[in-house]
């Protein structure tokens, strides 16, 4: 029988599937280099000079190439659970000329390079002026740590500039594979709600954090290729509720058949729920009489 833990994600499982799309990340990686955009974008209406910089889930490190360029007088710390993926980075900073120049210390050793779980953070508290994670903390088995975390490690007065999935995230595949399995496995993670997100910041420490919510949707011709496309960035189902074995040819045609419900003019759509957030780290003193923090949540213009 099925309880609440079938959704906790398998770390170990989670790691080697991200260890193992190193090498095929960036092609395949179009959404997450729109949302990277959008994050840069947002810190050009923010006033901040960190002397270090922590990518949390840096992956494949474009966004610690474009954090070292936004402030080039900072140390950026390159920060991932899969050791692949920071080989892949040191290449990615070798190709692009900054090897030399980021060669900084941190916590009393040359580093700038750390596979860690974001849960954990090898960190010193109060070290950090700006965090950034990009669709990286939705492998949190424990969204609560990883903030307490992200808190303990800035320093007051520093920025947390994150995105993550929301609930309506590969909703097509969940109602499909939910089909083809009859509900006996899980097949997609679940996500976190916005409004939940804004709770656990403030339920943290951080100050007034303000989010919102964009939705793409990828499209398309067949089912093959939207998880061709999911294996490539490493995307695999790594809830403990997952079937342990292949499902068979059986479950893949139940599969398509029960995701072609969803085609619209010739296509097959791919649905990706992006919460973004941004929070300081207030000064160590209490910002509020009644101890209540505000949650702003912003309506997107489009």
């Amino acid at each position: 029988m099925m309880t609440d833990d079938i959704y906790r994600i398998d770390k170990a499982r989670a790691r080697a599937s991200f260890g193992r799309a190193a090498e095929t990340y960036d092609a395949a990686a179009i959404l997450q280099k729109q949302v990277r955009t959008e994050m840069l974008s947002r810190l050009d209406l923010v006033k901040l000079n960190p002397k270090v910089i922590l990518d949390a889930g840096c992956g494949t490190g474009m966004a610690s190439h474009a954090l070292q360029l936004k402030y080039a007088k900072s140390q950026v710390v390159s920060l991932d659970f899969a050791y692949p993926m920071l080989q892949k980075t040191r290449k990615t900073r070798a190709h692009m000329g900054l090897t030399h120049q980021l060669k900084s210390w941190l916590c009393g050793t040359k580093q700038n390079l750390l596979c860690a779980d974001i849960e954990a953070l090898p960190l010193a508290s109060a070290s950090t002026g700006l965090i950034w994670s990009n669709l990286a903390i939705q492998w949190c088995n424990d969204l609560d740590a990883a903030l307490q975390e992200f808190h303990r490690v800035l320093q007051p007065e520093g920025l947390l500039m994150f995105s993550t999935f929301g609930p309506d995230t590969l909703r097509e595949l969940r109602v499909a594979s939910s089909a083809a399995s009859g509900n006996e496995y899980t097949s997609v993670s679940r996500f976190i709600d916005m409004h939940d997100i804004g709770d656990a910041l403030v339920r943290v420490g951080f100050s007034a954090p303000v989010l919102d919510v964009e939705r793409f949707t990828l499209t398309y011709d067949d089912v093959k290729s939207v998880m061709r496309d999911l294996k490539s960035i490493g995307a695999h189902n790594a809830t403990d509720g997952r079937a342990r074995g292949l499902l068979g040819r059986g479950f893949f045609e139940k599969l398509e058949q029960s995701y072609e419900q969803f085609r619209v003019d010739g296509k097959l759509p791919a649905t990706f729920e992006v919460v973004y957030g941004h929070a300081w780290r207030a000064q160590d003193k209490p910002r509020f009489d009644d101890g209540v923090s505000p949650v702003t949540f912003k309506p997107r213009n489009k």
